[in-house]
């Protein structure tokens, strides 16, 4: 490994989900001095608009605007991704060398295929990065999983909600917006459906919504299996009356 280690990598499906889920994370991350990244899995070739070459560019941009330090992808098939031996392997390598203390992965449930078989695919690859004797090492595990949770019908309360200021989440909709060929006049995308707004819209209400659980301007959901610990209940945040 070449590069400094990551604090915070977000895995995603496809070129511009990243940016959708924890794009404001990832820019207040950025901001806070930590050490950021993105790895896309597919290059998006199986979507109905632009080209794999101009999502490239795209997802590019939409690193720079959100301040992440590595954008990685590791080219597997998009609506063919599989937990598979050799994804898994294709994945495990790219974690070693990332060395990422934080990771986040999409929700466990999702109306496409991609994206549920991206967080078993991840978190059986985190697990396994910590294996010294898998693929010769080096022996390198994240230490926290976490799932971005947004535009989720189905999903279980958040365990916890970043919060977002007003020019963290304009991040977000710049980097959103670098994916014309994608959203340019969209009112849907992923898992977020339509409601008749306009995405950006869309997005922003989803935003402002998590953040007043949290008393922020905007914010983005998201979810941990294991229990959050707490040392001192004194200073919690979010009041309760």
């Amino acid at each position: 490994m070449t590069e400094p280690p990551l604090d915070l990598l977000a895995i995603a499906a496809h070129p511009d989900d990243a940016e959708l889920t924890c794009g404001g994370t990832l820019a207040r991350a950025a901001q806070q001095g930590h050490r950021t990244g993105i790895l896309d899995l597919t290059r998006g070739e199986m979507a109905s608009r632009g080209t794999p070459a101009l999502r490239a560019e795209e997802a590019a941009r939409a690193a720079k605007v959100l301040g992440v330090a590595v954008r990685i992808n590791a080219g597997l098939p998009d609506a063919r991704l599989e937990n598979s031996l050799e994804a898994r392997r294709i994945v495990v390598g790219h974690l070693r060398d990332l060395a990422p203390a934080t990771v986040i992965l999409p929700y466990p449930r999702g109306r496409h295929p991609d994206h549920r078989i991206a967080s078993e695919l991840g978190r059986d690859a985190c697990f396994l990065a910590g294996l010294r004797e898998y693929e010769g090492g080096p022996a390198r595990r994240p230490e926290k999983i976490l799932y971005a949770m947004a535009y989720r019908e189905d999903a279980v309360k958040p365990t916890f909600v970043v919060p977002l200021t007003e020019e963290q989440f304009q991040r977000k909709i710049e980097a959103a917006r670098c994916y014309a060929s994608q959203f340019e006049g969209a009112t849907a995308a992923g898992e977020i459906f339509p409601t008749g707004q306009p995405l950006v819209e869309r997005i922003e209400t989803e935003s402002r919504h998590y953040g007043s659980l949290v008393r922020a301007p905007h914010g983005e959901p998201f979810h941990t299996d294991e229990t959050m610990r707490v040392g001192d209940v004194t200073l919690l945040g979010v009041r309760s009356l």
